[in-house]
């Protein structure tokens, strides 16, 4: 427990824009190599803090789904939340985006809050094993895709 990843890098679009392809998760498996989405919880349609949401994601021939609070959503600026299996903490996700010449720096971070439990159990879910290095290669994936979809828009 305890280690993070971040990785940033410099978009040509604005905050808001940048900001709001991050914060729609239904669409995050259009960047994210692992996640392939999910769904609002609770009649939710958007992120704000407390909106839970199921994502689903995929690593070869292994499926599983997690759930995801929103811990702030703050337009143009940040956007993290906490993923959970069941009621056990797996990670917190951040975007924090600042204004650059031509655009904004995006920073994606991965927090690693899983205990052993999860840590074994997720291990043999997800088929990584080195969940460190794993996630970030997926962030610079992520980063790299979601910087073509917001120039390209």
């Amino acid at each position: 427990m305890g280690d993070q990843v971040s990785v940033t890098t410099r978009i040509h679009a604005s905050p808001e824009a940048v900001y709001a392809l991050v914060s729609d998760l239904p669409r995050m498996g259009e960047w994210s190599p692992e996640n392939t989405g999910g769904s609002w919880q609770g009649g939710a349609t958007a992120p704000a803090p407390g909106v839970r949401f199921k994502g689903t994601n995929r690593n070869g021939k292994r499926t599983w789904s997690t759930t995801v609070t929103v811990v702030e959503a703050t337009p143009g600026k940040a956007f993290v939340f906490d993923v959970a299996a069941g009621p056990l903490k797996v990670a917190r996700w951040s975007y924090r985006i600042s204004p650059a010449d031509g655009g904004c720096d995006v920073t994606e971070t991965w927090e690693d809050r899983r205990g052993m439990v999860i840590t074994a159990l997720g291990r043999r879910a997800t088929g990584v094993a080195d969940r460190k290095a794993f996630t970030e290669a997926s962030i610079r994936t992520t980063l790299e895709r979601l910087k073509a979809a917001a120039e390209a828009a």
